[in-house]
């Protein structure tokens, strides 16, 4: 039996699995186009630490989080150059430590304190918070570096810095710039606590139909330097999978605290200790401009900010799923079989377990956070042009889908806030299947549900 029969066999036992899984459970009510139930409504079911803290950590977990929504000012070392003046800024949807809010606060920012900065184009008042980057250089090389949106020329407190902001007007018309989002925080300790051994493991599960599926996926391949390795899962720095950000570029939360506190707000720490803009007359504080305490009378005062975050993100429990909202009970119970049953769930991993963590609260636990933790072509439809680590153009981190009912924007650049556009938009052709985005037979899958089986799927993401 060759490839292409295989995997039309495995497309229409997944797709008749669906139907009669769904036999006499779908209401008996006429069929209704299905539609985005849209954000779920009630109390944010994130945003708090975990239960079974210690005393100590949960005082860890409180001043990483004041850290977290504290605004620097350029004594402090916010910028030159800047997309924002505090994290919770960005992450605050539904609760602090989430995602991009209704309310966009890069467009107030552009002028705070006097600042002079022109809000690009792709700012938007109601739209997704969003930093900026270049695909390529003047030259034509490859960039994908971050450009960020403002400088502190005009505020009051950097007299004398004259800095021009990045010519955004010229990329936007060259196509020559690209947009993420935040990406939501909660529960990020659990995700950092995965072993290799179980994303590994879970990679190599059902390996069969994921290859009937044009399903690939591995871990995000960064060597040190740029050497080949014979093991493409391995990260340049100790030889272990990075999972953190869209192409799961980074390896640990402090990395990511790290990265995150010098390139979104400018502020230089004991990991990125170098202004990326060193004119002479915009620096206004000591380089690097957060460090640890030595002199700190308390414990939790010891540890630098980005230290700080990162107990904040480490301590933070996953969001919590709505057992009846949207929809009841039934109509999520059955949208998760409908979910298993396309084959979502091959890459939207349900639930992978954390090791024998030092942290009790992180120790051998369950994560559901319906991701393999892998990088998947995607092909040129989401294809952002930028490569990171070995993630390379059309390479997406399968996204955790945990606390989604929650989110207002989807998809790396925040282009849609529909669930059935975020889903369709995962398919793109090429030339052969392996040539087109790996999730296009399991999209397939979705557009030929009935429309009552297309609502149950979308109250079961609703409801995480």
């Amino acid at each position: 039996m060759n490839r292409k029969v295989v995997a039309l066999l495995f497309l229409a036992l997944g797709f008749l699995s669906v139907l009669f899984l769904q036999a006499g459970t779908v209401s008996s009510e006429f069929s209704v186009t299905a539609k985005d139930p849209g954000v779920r409504g009630g109390e944010p079911g994130a945003g708090g630490p975990f239960s079974e803290l210690t005393p100590t950590q949960l005082a860890f977990f409180n001043v990483g989080q004041d850290e977290f929504q504290d605004e620097d000012d350029v004594k402090e070392g916010l910028g030159p150059m800047m997309n924002l003046d505090s994290c919770s800024g960005c992450h605050l949807q539904p609760a602090i430590g989430g995602t991009s809010p209704s309310v966009n606060p890069e467009v107030a920012f552009a002028t705070k304190k006097g600042a002079n900065n022109i809000v690009p184009s792709f700012i938007t008042f109601d739209g997704p918070v969003r930093e900026a980057r270049f695909v390529k250089n003047a030259d034509g090389t490859p960039d994908g570096g971050v450009h960020a949106l403002y400088t502190i020329a005009g505020r009051k407190d950097a007299p004398g810095c004259a800095l021009a902001q990045p010519d955004f007007a010229t990329a936007v018309a060259n196509n020559n710039v690209i947009f993420r989002i935040p990406t939501p925080l909660f529960g990020a300790g659990l995700i950092e606590q995965i072993p290799d051994s179980g994303i590994l493991a879970n990679q190599a599960s059902d390996a069969e139909q994921k290859s009937a599926l044009g399903i690939r996926g591995r871990p995000n391949i960064i060597v040190a330097g740029s050497t080949i390795s014979g093991q493409p899962n391995k990260n340049g720095n100790d030889g272990t999978i990075a999972r953190f950000g869209w192409k799961a570029q980074n390896k640990s939360l402090l990395l990511f605290s790290g990265e995150a506190y010098n390139v979104e707000m400018g502020v230089t720490n004991e990991l990125f200790q170098t202004e990326r803009d060193e004119t002479p007359s915009c620096q206004k504080a000591r380089t690097p401009n957060t460090v640890t305490n030595t002199d700190a009378v308390m414990m939790v005062d010891v540890i630098s900010p980005i230290e700080q975050f990162a107990m904040f993100m480490r301590f933070s429990a996953p969001p919590t799923p709505s057992a009846h909202t949207p929809g009841g009970a039934p109509s999520i119970a059955r949208g998760r079989t409908v979910f298993k049953g396309t084959g979502c769930a091959l890459c939207h991993t349900p639930t992978l377990y954390t090791g024998h963590s030092t942290v009790a609260a992180l120790r051998n636990k369950p994560v559901p956070l319906f991701s393999d933790l892998l990088v998947h072509d995607m092909g040129h439809g989401l294809a952002d042009g930028v490569t990171q680590g070995q993630a390379g153009p059309r390479e997406f981190r399968t996204a955790p889908l945990w606390g989604l009912g929650q989110r207002i924007f989807f998809l790396h650049d925040g282009r849609t806030k529909d669930l059935i556009t975020a889903i369709q938009a995962h398919e793109s052709h090429g030339g052969t299947n392996r040539d087109g985005s790996e999730a296009n037979a399991v999209t397939r899958m979705f557009n030929n549900l009935s429309e009552n089986q297309k609502q149950d799927l979308l109250n079961f993401l609703r409801s995480l």
